[in-house]
Formats: C-alpha cells, structure tokens, sequence
C-alpha cells in the first residue's frame, strides 16, 4: 500500500533538478512559489523539495505561458482547472449514488402487484 511519500506525491527533487525537468532557470521557480503557483514541500534545513506532482504543475505553468497568458492568467487559469477537476468528481460520485438508488428501486419493486395472465387464447374466424 502507497503511503504520502511515495509516489507522484513524493517531494525528492531539489530545486535545480525541478527546474531542469520542467526547463526553467529555478529563480523561475522561486518567482512561481512567490506569487502562489507552486507550494514545494521544505526539509527541516528550509530547502525546497519538489514532486512529480510539482513537476507536473510546473510543466502546466510552461504551457499557459507559452500560449501568452501572465502569471495572474496561469493562476486563474490552474484555480478553474482544479475547480472543474473537483465537480467532475463530485458529480461522478452523485451519478454513482444516482445509479445506485435505482437500482435499489428496482430491487424493492413488488411483482405480485400485477398478475400475470398466462393462458393461450386461440383466435378463430367467425363463421360467414
């Protein structure tokens, strides 16, 4: 089982190999943490550890650059994606309870209700 500090969520890098992966200079990145973009985790010396998760954000910080947005832009930007990633899961987990009660409907229904007539009629012509 993944615990905190494994995976995506792992902060191992330091901030010169960050800013290599996610190629920027790491006073870019200092810039980033300043105006809110990027929160590294911090060793108990203060130095700044990156995740792949980090990276990540990084790397989507580039992107919303390149295309010409400034930093307030990016930042908007990042807030509406993790908004819209928040909603989607939201409303995933009502569709799943949605489904669910259904289909726990359909279990409750009564079928003796309705008797069902199970004789064959035969249908003949009237004489002429």
């Amino acid at each position: 089982m993944a615990t905190p500090h494994h995976g995506r969520s792992r902060a191992v890098y330091v901030i010169s190999v960050a800013a290599e992966l996610a190629g920027v200079h790491p006073q870019t990145l200092r810039i980033y943490e300043r105006k809110g973009l990027v929160d590294p985790a911090r060793t108990k010396g203060g130095s700044r550890r990156y995740s792949e998760h980090d990276i990540e954000q990084l790397q989507r910080i580039q992107d919303l650059t390149n295309q010409g947005l400034n930093l307030a832009g990016v930042k908007k930007v990042i807030a509406l994606e993790a908004e819209l990633a928040e909603l989607r899961a939201q409303l995933a987990a009502t569709q799943a309870a949605g489904e669910e009660a259904v289909a726990e409907a359909h279990k409750q229904y009564r079928r003796d209700l309705v008797p069902l007539k199970r004789e064959i009629t035969v249908y003949r012509k009237p004489p002429r």
